[in-house]
């Protein structure tokens, strides 16, 4: 019985890492895996999927307007549907990879964030947190310690950033996973030291 699969993890958990790993894992047993990203992640060419580490591979890219059923049908036959950055997905295409598992009877398995810099879910995850038959947590840790739950924004000099658009595409120097702890105790030290400077 196939399944849709969502395995979310805050920055720098080894998500793409993990994805990447596992289309080995089922190139490796002779399936045929169906590798997508969606088109607003662009950080390494508009096809190309590389994890920090260094694992790199082709994906076909999923425009906003795409609808994912339809990609397939044109492609034919895989085994398997494995998807980077899903969160970047509209709900809707979300329900498409949904209607993929129930039709098809094909395992799709969702890479992604939960949550935005500022902890609200992206439109795609929450819909994959709704539907998918597997949520699963790739743990990370933050800096004291404890488990990170936040991507935390940054700036240059490594202030917190607590406004702006949702997606902000950028690497380790534009975001750290951080515990909530942490990052509140920052942000209030940064608030500390802005009405101490005014003053």
């Amino acid at each position: 019985m196939a399944k849709l699969y969502f395995k979310y993890g805050a920055m720098g958990s080894s998500k793409t890492a993990t994805a990447l790993i596992t289309k080995y894992n089922y190139e490796e047993r002779g399936m045929d895996v169906w590798l997508l990203k969606p088109s607003v992640d662009c950080r390494d060419g508009e096809t190309l999927l590389r994890s920090r580490i260094g694992l790199e591979a082709t994906a076909d890219v999923v425009r906003p307007e795409d609808d994912i059923r339809a990609l397939y049908a044109a492609r034919g036959h895989h085994d398997v549907v494995i998807v980077d950055e899903c969160q970047f997905l509209t709900p809707e295409q979300i329900e498409q990879l949904r209607q993929l598992v129930d039709e098809e009877n094909l395992p799709v398995l969702c890479f992604g964030l939960r949550t935005d810099f500022l902890t609200h879910f992206f439109p795609g995850a929450r819909r994959l947190m709704e539907l998918a038959d597997s949520i699963t947590e790739i743990k990370t840790v933050c800096a004291c310690g404890r488990k990170a739950t936040v991507n935390a924004r940054i700036d240059a000099t490594g202030r917190i950033i607590t406004h702006g658009d949702q997606v902000f595409l950028g690497g380790n120097d534009s975001y750290v996973a951080m515990c909530h702890k942490c990052w509140v105790s920052k942000i209030k030290a940064q608030e500390r030291r802005s009405a101490t400077t005014e003053n």
